[in-house]
């Protein structure tokens, strides 16, 4: 696709992910042999200027966060990759260490240099053991070249949490813990892993790195949006032409993504909703198609970029039903440590099956709203606060379909 710019699927179909010497002869590990000549603070400093901000979902400032790890004192420091994806209908974690596992490796060894870490750890979610081969393959591979020094990387798989995406949740499990959310702050920069200064980054945000060290922060930020620059993979699902993954810049807009890039609907019918980010995202009415896909422009609309996974609906499809499948998930998926969180997720999902079934009335949609809007302020960690957003963003955009099931 021509409006595709692609940095961290650069590789995608041109290397063999099991063979080393063919990410070498891209130019691979370069960008670490760069860095590892530059001070410290300025790898940071170069990280910061591009304002890469993390893709796994919080949208933080990649570099700044690594300045509060540098600035830790500490006898040991780590590098964690989130790969725990567990958002449905998202993918580009496993497309990116499918096949180029070593941009992942190379940009985890930057970091470790930038903050002085000698011990990684790769979180990958457990329904991906082939992809923890390919991992272990790569590491393996990284470590007879010597290519990664002093710096050891281990693959963990989880036991398939949802809850574990959220970085002090993954830390707690990685700790051999039950996967639960701590109390912040402290954050996990000054005091993470087994208490030590721990850097928790997505995959792709570490995809990044090599390239923005290999050509320059500037070239970087002057891509997409200036707030959120360069690219964001989408994977496109539902009722879509083309259910597909594409890396954009981070200026294209909802209705590109659907239209241009995803093909349109198909069957000649209409669009009705799309909800982007996942399962805890928003759901976009078709007045807002023209928002560009970057962080804080789907902040300003109240939806959210996230993961990056597209699902499009068209006018067949029943808003209410599907809202209720979604909610018994976050239901199924709390780890119930707080108590707004473990009752919200329980009592979301009575009133909407209440509503679905045809037995609710304006009464339940009001208490809805009501505690969907506590829960997003009140719960521990964000699996809590997001799990209402489907049912508040459907309630405010689809008003008339939860009122159609009224008695």
């Amino acid at each position: 696709m021509a409006e595709e710019i692609r940095i961290v699927l650069r590789n995608y179909g041109k290397i063999d992910p099991l063979k080393i010497d063919d990410y070498l002869a891209q130019g691979g590990y370069k960008a670490l042999e760069k860095a590892r000549t530059m001070d410290p603070k300025a790898v940071i400093e170069e990280v910061k200027k591009s304002n890469l901000r993390g893709r796994g979902g919080a949208g933080f400032n990649c570099g700044q966060k690594w300045s509060f790890a540098y600035a830790a004192e500490a006898d040991e420091k780590y590098v964690v990759c989130n790969a725990d994806e567990g958002e449905p209908g998202t993918y580009k974690d496993r497309l990116i260490m499918e096949n180029d596992p070593h941009t992942l490796l190379e940009g985890m060894a930057i970091c470790a240099h930038a903050i002085g870490a000698k011990k990684g750890y790769i979180y990958c979610r457990g329904e991906y053991p082939y992809v923890v081969e390919i991992l272990i393959t790569a590491i393996d591979q990284a470590k007879e070249k010597g290519v990664l020094g002093d710096f050891d990387i281990e693959v963990r798989s989880g036991a398939g949490a949802y809850v574990c995406g959220e970085e002090t949740a993954l830390i707690e499990s990685l700790e051999g813990k039950r996967g639960e959310p701590r109390f912040k702050p402290p954050y996990p920069p000054s005091e993470g892993l087994w208490g030590k200064p721990t850097i928790v980054n997505n995959v792709e945000t570490f995809a990044n790195i090599p390239v923005i060290m290999d050509k320059g922060a500037e070239w970087f930020a002057a891509i997409g949006v200036p707030s959120y620059p360069g690219t964001k993979v989408v994977t496109l699902t539902g009722d879509v032409n083309n259910k597909t993954f594409f890396e954009v810049p981070t200026n294209t807009t909802i209705r590109e993504v659907i239209y241009k890039l995803g093909g349109g609907i198909p069957g000649g019918k209409k669009f009705k909703a799309v909800q982007i980010g996942g399962t805890s995202g928003a759901f976009i009415p078709e007045s807002q198609l023209d928002t560009p896909i970057a962080f804080d422009n789907m902040a300003a609309i109240g939806a959210t970029l996230g993961s990056g996974a597209v699902f499009v609906l068209d006018e067949t499809r029943e808003i209410v039903d599907t809202v209720t499948r979604i909610i018994e998930f976050f239901e199924h998926e709390s780890c119930g440590k707080c108590a707004p969180c473990r009752e919200g997720t329980a009592r979301c999902a009575e009133l909407m099956e209440k509503i679905n079934a045809g037995l609710g009335s304006q009464k339940d949609l009001n208490l809805l709203e009501k505690l969907g809007r506590v829960m997003t302020y009140s719960c521990l960690c964000g699996l809590g606060q997001a799990a209402p957003t489907p049912a508040l963003s459907t309630i405010k955009h689809f008003r008339a379909d939860y009122e159609a099931k009224f008695i």
